[in-house]
Order: structure tokens, then C-alpha cells, then sequence
């Protein structure tokens, strides 16, 4: 009988030391960044993320959130994650004045001044820190009826999506 108590206990602790060691969820990644965890909206299916910060993350479908202006994410959305800041984003876009705008990077530089900031490659849009606060219903997207227009500036390629 003792046996298979000590076997039951055993498989106990392992099992939750393997719970315990689990990935945490991009939400959970974002906040301890320093990030609000509604960057992202719900439906995150599938995340990879390396110990250099680089992520991906994958939805079901492209869909479009609103904020103070809405925010288009593509099925795939990926960057490099570092305290306050994402580099290199890829896969989401920012609309402005009927025009949508690749967003480059997302940067927190005070956390107390209420302010994120969303660069769009020509300009840096700024938007309230808490519209982010948690993760958002998304809307499905038909970005096939958009328009891809892209104009070189400078040294910069810009891409801008125009809503027919």
C-alpha cells in the first residue's frame, strides 16, 4: 500500500511542475513587458516566441478592432519584444483619415503619462494607454477588396492601404 502512495504523490509533484513550467500566453509576455495586454486582440491561436524576444502569433482570420482609431491584424503578427517597446512588427495596420498605415513599432516610454505610441513609418500616432488595457473582440476582415497602393519615400518604402 505504501507503494502506491509514494507513486501517487510522486506523479503529483511532477505533474504540477510541469503545469508550473508551462509557456506564458502573449498576453502574459506583453504584460511583463511592460505593455498593455490588448495590443493584441482575442483568438490568439498559436504563439512562438524565443528568448531574443522575437514572437509570432497567429489568429483564425485577419480582423479589424476599434480604439481610438481601428486596427487591422493580419492572420500572422509577429515582432521583437523588448521592456516597453515591440520592433519590427509586422501585421498590423493603423487607419487614419480613410488610409491604413503599417504600423513599424509600438513603444510605452513613461508608463505614467497614460501614452503609447504606434510608429507608422512617417509619423509617430499616439493613442491612450488605456484603450489597451485588455484584449478586444475582433471583426472578420475581407482585406481582398482593399487596395494596396506603395510609394517610395526616401530611402523608406511606405506601404498604404486605401479602403475602396
Amino acid at each position: 500500500m505504501k507503494p502506491i502512495i509514494i507513486t501517487l504523490f510522486t506523479l503529483t509533484i511532477l505533474f504540477n511542475f510541469t503545469l508550473s513550467k508551462q509557456s506564458p500566453t502573449i498576453y502574459q509576455l506583453l504584460k511583463q513587458n511592460g505593455l498593455p495586454m490588448g495590443l493584441l486582440p482575442k483568438g490568439v491561436t498559436n504563439t512562438t516566441y524565443d528568448e531574443s524576444g522575437r514572437f509570432e502569433v497567429h489568429l483564425d482570420q485577419a480582423c479589424n478592432s476599434k480604439f481610438e482609431n481601428e486596427l487591422h491584424y493580419d492572420v500572422s503578427v509577429s515582432g521583437t519584444l523588448t521592456y516597453g517597446k515591440i520592433n519590427s512588427v509586422s501585421g498590423i495596420s493603423a487607419q487614419d483619415l480613410f488610409m491604413w498605415f503599417s504600423v513599424k513599432e509600438i513603444r510605452v516610454d513613461v508608463p505614467s503619462s497614460g501614452l503609447i505610441y504606434f510608429d507608422v513609418g512617417v509619423v509617430h500616432k499616439q493613442f491612450s494607454l488605456a484603450s489597451f488595457d485588455t484584449p478586444r473582440e475582433c471583426l472578420a476582415s475581407d482585406m481582398v477588396n482593399d487596395k494596396i497602393l506603395s510609394r517610395k519615400l526616401g530611402r523608406h518604402e511606405e506601404h498604404l492601404m486605401a479602403v475602396l
